[in-house]
């Protein structure tokens, strides 16, 4: 209970330090940042930028170290107690967004102890020479015992001192994401492989009085354990009635195994999971558990897994051990970018997608072979004669429908009934029933004394002197619906003098239109150079 209430504490409090520190990464990976692209990838990186290569050179990235610590277990013959620790330090350094390696130490303490009691225990080297068991055979019948201080079972116990170093492939299972820029967690799990050294001991004596532990054994099983078999007591007695000296060397493989030292040397393979928390830029925390296998029996100095006594079966089995740390990583590099586990791969693609800068979009041309100004995509006559006028789909428009296009009809607007037309589109109106026999009317004789207007020189606005004069001519339109007028103007040969005199034309008929109600099909205007007094205007029949 003690050990999860130092766990919790821990884990409470990294986590704390990222509520504290978390802030939102800035280190955004440029393609055209040169800054961040080795001198090796530079080739590729140039290619790219001239669009001879779809690829950007991979970016120089920072490297990870870290240290941990955590509980530290061996899975074995014997259970193994709570509350033994290991630290471990590493170095980390992505090959890409998604693989990783890592270098690592680990060094840890791992103790057990038995809560059942093991009546073949003469079958271990370092037991029978300290206590008096009977040896039994692999079916169970007694051979031999042999002499010493009697005891009738044992209690397995151990304290093993291990560490390895070992090389790590990680895989990233979470920094490519399609619908978020990055995360502040990162997921991983991978494998590795190494050498694992470790030394084993066991509880056989009491140091201060040089007495092995027989009485206490055969009290427990005779009092309690046949009795109760109750595992929280039978350990408390036995924490209770030992030291905790760890004196004897535990059985071990000799000279079988290769030697560092006094510690047993071991090919290792290991499994890995965790998670990382970023605060910075440079500082992230880490939560991971690290499951490692050796082809070793030994580590927990017991080489055989004892069934419930009496039946004299032993079984064997390698061992392993569990490492579960909370760590704390660092990134270093100046002129870097975060390690690549940490950046979204997607994220420059997308921002290209968003915004290009990189890919070459040409100019759309859009091709109009008949020059009709209606895109051949789009034009259901794609041979309009030149010239032409055509509606929105690029069809000749003929505005009466009679068969000829406006561009050749010389009578624009040709009535049904006057139609078929001739070549030029002009029909042929019959002569309507009542005008058949009607007598010759008298040419209406139209007015001819209209007033001729005075503006001044560069102006264009009709005075209130001319409205008057003006008042008086459209009357005369009024009283001959018939007849027609004309408007000159006499301006010099410059483009700006005709201007001028257009606009005073355009003036005057528009207000004989707007404000005295003139159909505007009566009035037509003529600007003549040199005609007249460049700022008379004359109104004529016309």
């Amino acid at each position: 209970m003690q050990i999860k209430k130092y766990a919790l504490s821990l884990a409470l409090f990294f986590f704390a330090a990222g509520a504290a520190f978390a802030q939102k990464s800035t280190d955004v990976y440029d393609v055209y940042d040169s800054a961040v692209i080795t001198k090796k990838g530079m080739p590729q990186q140039n290619e790219f930028w001239n669009n001879t290569y779809k690829f950007p050179s991979k970016p120089r990235n920072m490297w990870e170290v870290g240290v941990s610590g955590g509980l530290f277990s061996v899975s074995g013959d014997v259970p193994s107690q709570l509350g033994t620790f290991g630290f471990a330090a590493h170095a980390r350094k992505a090959l890409g967004h998604v693989f990783s390696l890592r270098l690592q130490y680990l060094y840890g303490t791992a103790k057990g102890l038995n809560w059942k009691a093991a009546g073949n225990f003469a079958n271990n080297d370092a037991l029978r020479d300290i206590y008096s068991a009977p040896i039994r055979s692999s079916n169970g019948s007694l051979t031999t015992t042999i002499p010493g201080q009697r005891a009738q079972v044992v209690y397995y116990n151990y304290k093993t001192k291990s560490q390895d170093l070992s090389i790590q492939g990680l895989i990233n299972l979470n920094n490519i994401n399609f619908y978020k820029e990055k995360s502040n967690w990162v997921m991983y799990v991978g494998a590795g492989i190494g050498f694992s050294a470790y030394e084993t001991k066991i509880n056989a004596r009491n140091e201060a009085s040089g007495t092995t532990y027989a009485a206490l054994y055969d009290d427990l099983y005779r009092n309690v354990q046949l009795k109760y078999q109750n595992r929280k007591d039978i350990r408390s007695r036995l924490k209770s009635g030992m030291d905790d000296t760890y004196e004897t060397a535990a059985e071990s493989y000799g000279e079988r195994k290769p030697k560092l030292g006094n510690q047993t040397v071991n090919f290792s393979t290991s499994i890995i999971a965790g998670v990382s928390y970023r605060l910075s830029k440079r500082i992230n925390i880490s939560l991971e558990d690290r499951h490692t296998l050796i082809k070793d029996d030994l580590m927990d100095g017991q080489q055989w897994q004892e069934h419930p006594i009496g039946d004299g079966v032993l079984t064997p089995g390698w061992d392993s051990y569990n490492y579960l740390s909370l760590g704390v990583n660092f990134n270093l590099g100046s002129k870097s970018i975060q390690p690549l586990w940490w950046i979204n791969p997607l994220d420059y693609v997308y921002s290209e997608l968003n915004k290009p800068r990189h890919q070459q979009i040409p100019k759309p041309v859009y091709e109009d072979a008949d020059a009709d100004g209606v895109i051949d995509q789009l034009d259901r006559e794609p041979n309009t004669a030149a010239g032409a006028a055509v509606d929105t789909h690029g069809v000749t428009r003929d505005s009466d429908g009679d068969g000829v296009p406006d561009s050749q009809d010389k009578q624009l607007i040709t009535p049904t009934e006057c139609q078929p037309v001739d070549a030029d589109g002009v029909g042929k109106c019959p002569e309507p029933e009542c005008c058949k026999n009607m007598t010759a009317v008298k040419p209406v004789e139209c007015p001819a004394d209209y007033p001729s207007l005075s503006f001044k020189p560069k102006t264009t606005g009709v005075g209130a002197d001319m409205k008057a004069m003006l008042m008086n001519v459209a009357n005369k339109l009024k009283a001959n619906p018939t007849c027609n007028i004309m408007i000159n103007g006499y301006p010099e040969a410059s483009k700006a003098a005709q201007a001028v005199c257009q606009k005073r034309l355009d003036a005057v008929k528009m207000y004989l239109v707007q404000k005295e109600g003139i159909s505007a099909d009566r009035i037509t205007t003529n600007c003549e150079v040199g005609g007249g007094d460049k700022d008379t205007v004359d109104i004529k029949s016309n």
